[in-house]
């Protein structure tokens, strides 16, 4: 019981860090609108939307598991709305062709959409071969969601010299590193055991961590690329 209750604990205080982190880039993102150009602008107020719905999320399900409820719709919400967002306030910073941008959101905005409407059926069920399925299924448009932004990153880091080359391949690795975290927490309760709840704790930490780096720490990353194309505008 003493390991439950520390179990518990520990997913607790981490929902409760992150509420705390989205609101807290919230605001930070809030204040520095104004210090990019006037094209940056735009990005840096989407990754304040980002955090700031992300926080609202985080928040109800930090209450629920303080009832001993798990409400996987809150996440699955929080994501269908800030993975598009994510996307877009990226493309933003890379200083991409308007053309090129509307033609990339055409495509990366619905695989979005299909990646985390795909992956809540295999979250929520209780069958092994109902999550493997709708895993496989997500991880087609993840795979190319991932391959596209991480080549616009690499073609736009190789135009860019100094602060913005280094900024971008900071935001490089975070993508990718970061993105790679979901599919593998999405399956802890398939690798342990139905109801082992240090493959839920392990899940919900997982997540919570891949969240804060993906939404506040990238949205940094996205103030720093802006930062340094308009240092180098001005």
């Amino acid at each position: 019981m003493l390991e439950d209750a520390t179990l518990n604990n520990l997913v607790y205080n981490a929902l409760s860090f992150g509420t705390a982190v989205m609101f807290g880039a919230f605001v930070y993102f809030l204040t520095q609108i104004k210090s990019v150009s006037k094209q940056y602008q735009t990005g840096v107020a989407v990754s304040a939307i980002v955090v700031g719905i992300a926080g609202y999320h985080y928040y109800r399900i930090w209450q629920g598991w303080s009832i001993g409820e798990m409400n996987e719709g809150y996440r699955y919400a929080d994501w269908l709305i800030t993975v598009p967002l994510l996307v877009i306030e990226l493309l933003i910073v890379l200083g991409v062709t308007s053309d090129r941008r509307k033609s990339l959101l055409k495509t990366l905005v619905p695989a979005t959409v299909l990646m985390v409407g795909l992956g809540y059926p295999g979250e929520v069920s209780t069958s092994d071969s109902t999550k493997w399925t709708f895993w496989v299924l997500a991880m087609i448009p993840f795979a190319y969601i991932l391959f596209v932004l991480a080549g616009e990153l690499k073609a736009s880091g190789s135009r860019e010299t100094g602060a913005v080359a280094s900024s971008i391949k900071n935001a490089t690795r975070i993508l990718l590193v970061t993105w790679l975290v979901y599919p593998i927490g999405y399956l802890f309760p398939v690798i342990f055991n139905e109801g082992h709840q240090g493959a839920e704790t392990a899940r919900q930490l997982a997540y919570t961590v891949a969240d804060i780096t993906a939404k506040a720490l990238y949205g940094l990353m996205i103030l720093n690329i802006a930062k340094a194309r308009s240092g180098d505008e001005r």
